[in-house]
């Protein structure tokens, strides 16, 4: 059963196109490049260009004759979203409006799509439910949540299935050490975090240290990657069994401060690295903390890899390599 994963050659795409293969699914990757590497594509071929390439998208899903869609790609920071909302309005949106004409034409019937937390913008009761208004606060996240509504719409009228995994903040590495995270520019704390750790940074910097929380710095659900990669599976299982479209958060369930993950990955890197601490970024709100139960009644999905000290060292074996 060949799947489309679009975006596969990225930090997600990538880690969910090894799963694939290892569950005896070709995932045929179709990546421009500008943000993955073609290193972090192995299981399956490459075909480079972009989702909002008609033709091409078109022309792969017939070559290969695709089963199922797994839609990652997409430009995700969230800074840049507010400085630059076209890129991502355009990209996250338009592009995806031609990959889904193509896909309904093609027949295809199964969607797996990428989505995000940041959908629910600053939440009003924690921990965060599929129930929770959906109020995005930078155009990253409305992007996503167009995206949702469009699946929503396209169910309606052309029978499309498809499941929203919104997950919460993915981190850790590969534990077979062959895929991580690799971004440039680098904006996620873990990885920051464990440069810093490894004299590669000077410092890192956390912003925000006067929070309502135990310790002032704000509290962020962690969810490694190669439970989110079982999760698409496990979506993309669910469709193929026929199940309705619904949308589902991914994460561990278990919130951690800033300062906790810097003082764990300080005592797994075995050293103290320089601190900055900075004023806190607008929008950025106190506590994220996902319900994940509806993922784990709908598709038996429960993180195997999320303890904070296990997303800490197998990013830490991954960032020991050279880049």
């Amino acid at each position: 059963m060949p799947i489309l994963v679009t975006g596969g050659a990225g930090y997600i795409g990538s880690h969910c196109a090894k799963m694939a293969a290892r569950h005896g699914i070709e995932p045929i990757v179709l990546d421009n490049l500008t943000t993955g590497h073609q290193w972090a594509v192995r299981w399956g071929p490459l075909v480079e260009g972009d989702v909002g390439d008609a033709s091409l998208v078109r022309r792969t899903l017939r070559e290969h004759k695709i089963d199922a869609v797994i839609h990652f790609a997409a430009n995700c920071y969230v800074g840049e979203s507010v400085v630059d909302p076209r890129k991502y309005f355009h990209n996250n949106v338009v592009n995806t409006l031609a990959l889904l004409d193509a896909v309904v034409e093609a027949g295809i019937t199964s969607v797996v799509f990428s989505s995000s937390c940041a959908t629910y913008g600053i939440p009003d009761k924690i921990p965060i439910t599929e129930q929770t208004r959906q109020c995005p606060v930078n155009p990253y996240g409305e992007s996503k949540l167009f995206v949702e509504r469009m699946l929503h719409w396209y169910g309606v009228a052309y029978h499309l299935r498809s499941v929203a995994l919104r997950y919460f903040n993915a981190a850790g590495a590969d534990p077979d050490g062959e895929l991580g995270e690799r971004h440039d520019p680098e904006t996620h704390l873990i990885p920051l975090v464990l440069d810093a750790a490894l004299g590669r940074k000077p410092f890192v910097s956390v912003y925000g240290a006067d929070y309502p929380t135990a310790d002032g710095t704000a509290i962020r659900d962690y969810v490694h990657v190669t439970d989110l990669a079982d999760a698409h599976l496990r979506a993309l299982e669910y469709l193929q069994a026929g199940g309705p479209s619904l949308a589902l958060n991914l994460g561990s369930e278990t919130g951690y401060s800033i300062k906790e993950v810097v003082s764990a990955a300080e005592r797994i890197a075995g050293a103290p690295f320089p601190v900055r601490f900075e004023g806190r970024r607008p929008g950025d709100p106190p506590v994220l903390i996902a319900d994940c139960r509806k993922a784990r009644e709908v598709l038996g999905w429960r993180p195997q890899f999320s303890g904070l000290d296990t997303i800490l060292e197998t990013a830490y074996r991954w960032h020991c390599k050279p880049a």
